[in-house]
Order: C-alpha cells, then sequence, then structure tokens
C-alpha cells in the first residue's frame, strides 16, 4: 500500500537524519531519565488523538491519505479499526512482538470515553484548544500524518533540547576557542615584537663593546705610555735615592767608625779597670794560701806547692798588668789570659780549702761520726713515719672519699700569693711599659736585652761560660752596670728597672723551659742551675719563676682550675695552659709537649744548686717540694694524657735524686703508683692516648724490677765545670 511506503519512508528518513543518530549522553542518567524508556513502551494514542480521528472522518479524504491504521472500516465514533491491528513502527523498535495497545479491544471504550472527556473540556476552554489543536487543523504539506506516543513526543522534545544546548555549547566553544586564538596570536605577536626588540638591543649591545674595546684599547695604549713616562721618572728617582743612600752610607760609615772608635775606648777602660780588679782579686786570694803556723789541734796540711802556682799565676797577671801601663787598653786576649788566671787561681782556693777541710774532717771524724749517724738515722725515722703515715692517710682517705679534685687548701693560698706578688710586680712597672718618652724606651729595650740575652745563651757547652752567663745576671739584678749591646745599662737608671729586669728575667727562664726543653730534654739542667743560683742570691726572682710556672703549667702547683660562671671556653683553655690564637686552640700534641719542658725545668731546679754559691744555708726550693708535688698529684683525679705524661717526665728527671734521699719510702710510693694510680689513669685514658700511660707503666716496671732509677741524661758532671 502507499501508506505503508510512506511509513517506511519516513521511518528511514527518521534513522538517519541527525537525531536518529543522537549518541548516548551520560547526564541522562544524572538526572534520572532512561533515553530508551518511550522506545521499550508499547505505543499509545494521547487523549487529543480521539478528536483528530472525529476531524478525520468527516473528510474522507483526508481519512483516505491517513491510512496509517490499515483498516478498512472503522468505527464512526472512534476511528478505530476492529477487524486489523494497528501496525504502527517506531523509530525505536520494541524489545518484544505483543499486541499494541491500539488493537486491544479493552482500550477502546476507555479510549472514547477520555476523548469525549477532552473534547468537552476543550469546547469549556475554547481559546487553549484552538491554541493546541492548530497545528493539526492547519494544512501540512506532508501527505502522511505520523502519530507518536506522549512518551516518543517529551522525548522528542528533549532531543531537540538537547541539540539545542548541543548547537549553544558548540556556539560557546567554538568563540571560547576564537577567543584563545586571538589571545595565541596576540602573544605570539607580542613575543616576536619583543623577540625583535631584544635582537635589536643586541645588536646596540655589540656596537657598545666594539666601541667600548677599542676605548679601552687606546687607553690601554696611554696608560702603557703613561706607565713608560713614569716607570723612567721612577728609574731617575731610584738612581737619585741610590746616590743619596751612598752619600748617606758613607756618613754612617763615618760615623760608625767614629762610634766604634769611642766603644772601643770605653771598652779598653772597662776592660782595663776588669783586669785591676781581677789583679786585685788575685792578690787577695794569693794571701789565703800563704802557709799558716801549726795549731795544737793538728799539723796544718803542705800549702806549698799551691802557693808556688798561686805567685806564679800573679806573675802573669802583673805581666798582662804592665804591659797595659804604657798607655795601651788591654786586648781581649789579655782579659782572656787574666780571667783564666782569676779562675785557676780561684780553684786552687777552693782545692786547698777542700783539702783543708779534708784535714780537718779527718781530724773531726772520730768524735763527729758517731752523732752525726745518730743524727742520720733519727732524721731517716722521723720522714720514714712522717711518710708511712702521709701515703696511708692517702690510701685511707682515697678508699673512703676517693681523690680530690682540687688541690689542698694551703697550696691554693701559697699559689694565690706568688700570683698577686706577680700581679704588684708587674703593675709597679707599669708606667714604664706604657711610657710614651723615646730615651726611657730605649732604657726599658736595653734592660730586656741585658736580661734575657744571657738566658738565651745558656748552654752546656763547658762550665766557665756558664759562669760567665750567670756572673752578668748577678751583676744586673745587684744593680752594677752590665754592657749589652755595646751599650753600658744598669737597673739603677730607673726607680723600677730592677722589679721590671726580675719580671722578665724569670718569664724567660719559664719560656726556655717552654720552647728549649720541649725540643732538647738535657737543656733543662744548665737553665736549673743557673736560675738555682740566682734564686738563691736573688729569692723575689725565684717566687717570680714559680709564679710564671704556675700560670703557664697550673700542673706544676699541682692545681687543676675549675671552670667559673660566666667563663668562656677560650678563656679556660687558656686557664689551663692552652694556647688559643686566631680562635683556634693548639693540638694536645703541642700541648703536652710544652707541659713536658716546663714539668722537667722544674724537676731539675729543685735537685740542682749553684756550685759556686757562698751561701751555706738550705736550698731555697729543694727536694722536699718535689716530694710534695708528687705525693699531691697521686692525692687528686688522674687527667686524661696529663697525668701520665708529667708523672713520666717527673720521674725520669728527678727520680734518681728522690730515690736518694727518700729510699725505702720513694719505693713504696713508685709501688702505690703502679697498684692504685695506675689504674685510675687507665680508666680515663682513651685509645688514642694510651702512650703516655704505657711510657709510665714501662718505667714503673723497669724500676721496680732493677730497684734502680738510673740519673736523667745530660746531668752536669764535675768534669763540666772544670771545662
Amino acid at each position: 500500500m502507499p501508506a505503508e511506503s510512506l511509513r517506511w519512508d519516513t521511518l528511514e528518513a527518521l534513522k538517519n537524519s541527525p537525531k536518529g543518530r543522537l549518541k548516548y549522553n551520560p547526564d541522562w542518567l544524572e538526572k534520572g531519565e532512561d533515553i530508551l524508556s518511550g522506545c521499550n513502551e508499547a505505543p499509545s494514542l494521547s487523549p487529543l488523538s480521539g478528536l483528530i480521528l472525529k476531524r478525520l472522518n468527516m473528510s474522507p479524504r483526508a481519512l483516505q491519505k491517513t491510512c496509517s491504521l490499515g483498516s478498512a472500516s472503522t468505527d464512526p465514533g472512534t476511528g478505530l479499526s476492529e477487524e486489523a491491528p494497528v501496525s504502527s513502527t517506531s523509530p525505536f523498535p520494541s524489545a518484544n512482538a505483543q499486541p499494541t495497545p491500539l488493537s486491544s479491544p479493552q482500550l477502546v471504550p476507555r479510549l472514547k470515553k477520555d476523548t469525549e472527556q477532552q473534547i468537552v473540556g476543550d469546547e469549556d476552554s475554547a481559546p487553549d484548544a484552538s491554541n493546541n489543536l492548530s497545528p493539526v487543523t492547519n494544512p501540512i504539506p506532508s501527505p502522511t500524518i505520523s502519530l507518536l506516543s506522549p512518551r516518543a513526543t517529551q522525548m522528542e522534545g528533549c532531543i531537540r533540547i538537547c541539540e539545542e544546548k548541543h548547537r549553544a555549547k558548540a556556539k560557546m566553544e567554538l568563540s571560547l576557542r576564537q577567543e584563545l586564538q586571538e589571545k595565541l596570536v596576540a602573544s605570539v605577536a607580542s613575543r616576536e615584537s619583543e623577540q625583535l626588540k631584544r635582537f635589536e638591543e643586541l645588536m646596540e649591545l655589540k656596537q657598545r663593546q666594539e666601541y667600548q674595546s677599542m676605548r679601552d684599547m687606546m687607553d690601554r695604549e696611554t696608560q702603557e705610555s703613561i706607565g713608560r713616562q713614569e716607570k723612567l721618572k721612577e728609574e731617575h728617582k731610584n738612581r737619585i735615592k741610590i746616590l743619596n743612600l751612598r752619600l748617606r752610607e758613607a756618613e754612617q760609615q763615618r760615623l760608625r767608625e767614629a762610634e766604634f772608635e769611642r766603644q772601643r775606648q770605653v771598652e779598653g777602660r772597662e776592660r782595663l779597670r776588669a783586669l785591676n780588679a781581677v789583679q786585685e782579686e788575685i792578690l787577695q786570694l794569693n794571701q789565703l794560701l800563704e802557709p799558716t803556723a801549726p795549731t795544737q789541734s793538728g799539723p796544718s796540711p803542705d800549702l806549698t806547692s799551691y802557693s808556688t802556682r798561686a805567685n806564679q799565676l800573679c806573675s802573669q797577671v802583673s805581666e798582662v798588668v804592665r804591659m797595659t801601663a804604657e798607655g795601651e787598653f788591654p786586648s781581649v786576649e789579655d782579659m782572656t789570659v787574666a780571667e783564666r788566671a782569676l779562675h785557676e787561681m780561684r780553684s786552687l782556693i777552693r782545692v786547698m780549702q777542700e783539702a783543708a777541710a779534708q784535714a780537718q774532717e779527718k781530724r773531726k771524724k772520730e768524735q763527729e761520726e758517731e752523732e752525726e749517724r745518730r743524727k742520720m738515722a733519727m732524721l731517716q725515722a722521723q720522714q720514714e713515719e712522717q711518710k708511712k703515715s702521709a701515703a696511708l692517710s692517702a690510701k685511707e682517705k682515697a678508699r673512703k672519699k676517693g681523690l680530690q679534685t682540687k688541690a689542698e687548701q694551703s697550696t691554693l693560698k701559697w699559689y694565690q700569693e706568688l700570683q698577686d706578688s706577680a700581679n704588684q710586680c708587674a703593675q709597679s712597672f707599669e708606667g714604664l711599659n706604657n711610657t710614651k718618652d723615646i730615651q726611657t724606651k730605649k732604657l726599658r729595650m736595653e734592660l730586656q736585652k741585658a736580661g734575657t740575652i744571657p738566658v738565651s745563651q745558656i748552654s752546656s757547652i763547658s762550665g766557665s761560660k756558664l759562669r760567665e752567663i750567670f756572673d752578668k745576671i748577678d751583676k744586673l739584678l745587684s744593680g752594677r752596670s752590665v754592657v749589652s749591646g755595646g751599650k753600658s745599662v744598669s737597673t739603677s737608671q730607673h726607680p723600677n728597672g730592677l722589679d721590671f729586669v726580675s719580671y722578665k728575667l724569670a718569664e724567660k727562664f719559664v719560656k726556655q723551659g717552654e720552647e728549649e726543653v720541649a725540643s732538647h730534654h738535657e737543656a733543662a739542667f744548665p737553665i736549673a742551675v743557673v736560675a738555682s743560683g740566682v734564686w738563691e742570691l736573688h729569692p723575689k726572682v725565684g717566687d717570680f719563676i714559680l709564679a710564671h710556672l704556675h700560670k703557664k703549667c697550673p700542673y706544676a702547683v699541682p692545681h687543676y682550675p675549675p671552670m667559673k660562671d660566666g667563663t668562656s671556653v677560650e678563656e679556660y683553655q687558656k686557664i689551663l695552659g692552652y694556647r688559643v690564637e686566631d680562635g683556634g686552640v693548639e693540638a694536645q700534641d703541642s700541648f703536652l709537649k710544652r707541659m713536658s719542658g716546663m714539668i722537667r725545668l722544674y724537676a731539675a731546679m729543685i735537685q740542682l744548686r749553684w756550685p759556686y754559691g757562698s751561701k751555706q744555708g738550705p736550698d731555697p726550693h729543694g727536694l722536699n717540694n718535689g716530694w710534695r708535688w708528687l705525693a699531691q698529684m697521686l692525692n687528686m683525679e688522674p687527667l686524661a694524657d696529663v697525668t701520665a705524661t708529667l708523672l713520666f717526665d717527673f720521674l725520669e728527671v728527678c727520680g734518681n735524686a728522690l730515690m736518694k734521699q727518700y729510699q725505702v719510702q720513694f719505693w713504696k710510693l713508685i709501688l702505690l703508683i703502679q697498684e692504685e694510680y695506675l689504674p685510675r689513669i687507665e680508666a680515663v685514658t682513651s685509645q688514642g692516648q694510651a702512650g703516655s700511660v704505657t711510657r709510665l707503666k714501662q718505667f714503673l716496671e723497669s724500676s721496680l724490677r732493677s730497684r734502680q732509677i738510673p740519673p736523667p741524661k745530660g746531668q752536669l758532671s764535675s768534669h763540666f765545670w772544670r771545662s
């Protein structure tokens, strides 16, 4: 039939239309809609279909054209077919093949009733009905009318709305894309413009650089030419300076020669006075060698040989004096001969006195031997008892309370008194240090040189050289004039000259121990014997030596200064003896080396005395101070690496003298160190500091095994003083 063919063409056209190719949109699920709900339902007529069919019945031609229901006879009331079912095809075919609601006889009366109600309602609302039915009544160009269900109609409307939305969205995206493209074009144009500007700037920069390089080259050439001119001027000035220097040197040479001649005259007069003093002393010493009458106590020793040699020495010195009596000054060789004669005369006197003393000692030996033995026994027993009680009390105290962490109160008081004395002395010559007067400054420098240079010259070359150095220091401290650097200087030239020289001299002795003895252990003995001699004649210098030693090496007290509140780490390191320079603390090896040198010097000083001393009193700082230092060290808690090093150095230098002086008590102390104190040292010693502990342990074991401590290396013998 024609209508069927048109229906199928319409369906095919709808299928190929954009609406038929519409894709699924996930937004429909979010809105709760089902795109296939209208397709899966059976087709049904809308409530207005009855009115449409009624009007179609009124027009047979139109009814003939609307053969879409496919029926030969229709009901005049409903326009529905009673014989054949409606073959209705939907653009969305149904999933199952069941009859449509149009062919169901149960729906016809209901549809009729609904249609009549709708017609009545339409008549009541004429304007609305006419508006709603206007699309139906108007003639349409399509030859056929497709009847869609309300669900399909609604779906078609939704599809159109969706299409409109897609069109609007596409327009919006297109406009956005156009705007983006315009912005992109604008940015590209701007970037190209900026690149063009940068290129122009680069070209300008290159031009400026080329121009600048040309100017620099011209400036360099100008500077080179100016430099050549300056060089020529400088060479000319140098030639003038050289000529002036030569003239000045010639003038200075003339002045030096005049000064040398004047100095030669001064030294000649000084040598002449010294020669006269030597001759006077030799004559006085010669009188001591005159033979004396025998006494009742016994025959006097034979002094003929000594007297003969003394007369020869007097003749020798008199010959030198006669040679210089003709108006010439004595030469250095003449003074050497005279001093050698004086030295030999002194040796003769000393040997004569020793011989006389030996003879007298032989005469009195029988009477005094028993008394001396008894006194020595009593003194030794008393010392043993004191050391035993001290050792027992130290053991008991260590067992009950442990070792001390600081020195005893009496020791600290003594230490503080020495520091106060040194500080007062330094304040007394502060005006000499801070003076602005040129002459006073020169005097200060000359006094310092006269006091420190002889200490730097101390060596173990010969005893005579050592005595010359000692005599020079003694003369300076006694207020007499000495020659230093070709100039005569004396401490009496300034009111604080003696304090200044004493302070600087003590400081130099300690510095020699810190530097010279630390590098050469044998140098401790010549320095110590001169310091001991100066200490004996000038006790104030000895106190200053101790003050400087305790300040640089507080372990010589012994004293472990605690860290006070508010003290910085660098300041505390200085108090402990470390050198702090440029914000850095010296290495531990350097620190131990300096401490070792100062302890060795101290250990040598307490056992040595100046052999030519005239005082017969006790040693100003003898071995008893060494015993005190050793006992107090053992009563204090050990320090890692420090205690072992200092104990080894002290015992190696002073152990032999302490062994001879204290004997059994000394060996008890050595045994105490090995059995009780050495484990304490090992307990505080780390793995990298075991070298000093090992040396101390080997020294103790060797000493206890041989029951002997060898004399220290570098000790001055009797042959040294004869050289």
